[in-house]
């Protein structure tokens, strides 16, 4: 089985755990920061994906880690993982975890890509739009600045990119007149 239906299940299972218990809030906000620590910690991604660590010791770091600091549920996910040497999938497991607590949410990440800051009026245009082309309630929209696109905008919603840069648009002209010139010579 591939890593991502193992993630995948794993997180529906958390999810509807955390549901049914009525803390889907607070192991959201335990999965950010397990989420934010293995991003800040190579270490840590090392260790929980190598096969030479026991199972327990893996076990012993995480709980020094988070112990205090998530729910109850969430060390207990822990313990599940690893006892049955998963653990190497929990940096997945979290990804799948939060994307699915998105879909649940209703909530879009999107982001945009400008030669210049955003002003808030255009940045509410831009959440509209993505609020339209998926039917999601809310819009977390991440912003980054790219001079060498010189004007317009790239906006990615997961898997779809829409590209109206200057950029984009003069290579699409050059190329069509690289075209229309060798098919006039021949």
């Amino acid at each position: 089985m591939s890593d991502y239906r193992i993630a995948s299940r794993y997180a529906k299972s958390l999810i509807e755990l955390a549901q049914e218990k009525g803390i889907l809030e607070e192991v959201y906000q335990d999965i950010l920061l397990f989420s934010k620590t293995l991003a800040s910690s190579r270490d840590l991604g090392l260790m929980l994906r190598n096969p030479i660590v026991k199972h327990d010791k893996k076990l012993t770091v995480l709980k020094a880690i988070f112990t205090g600091k998530v729910n109850e549920l969430t060390l207990s996910f822990f313990t599940i993982i690893t006892e049955k040497n998963r653990e190497a999938v929990l940096g997945s497991v979290a990804t799948e975890f939060l994307s699915q607590y998105n879909l649940l949410k209703r909530v879009q990440k999107a982001q945009i890509t400008t030669a210049t800051s955003l002003t808030p009026a255009l940045r509410e245009e831009f959440k509209q739009l993505v609020i339209n082309r998926t039917g999601m309630n809310t819009v977390i929209l991440e912003e980054k600045i790219n001079p060498g696109i010189i004007g317009g905008f790239v906006l990615r919603i997961g898997d779809i990119q829409i590209d109206d840069s200057i950029r984009t648009n003069l290579l699409r002209l050059k190329n069509q007149l690289k075209d229309n010139s060798y098919t006039s010579t021949l």
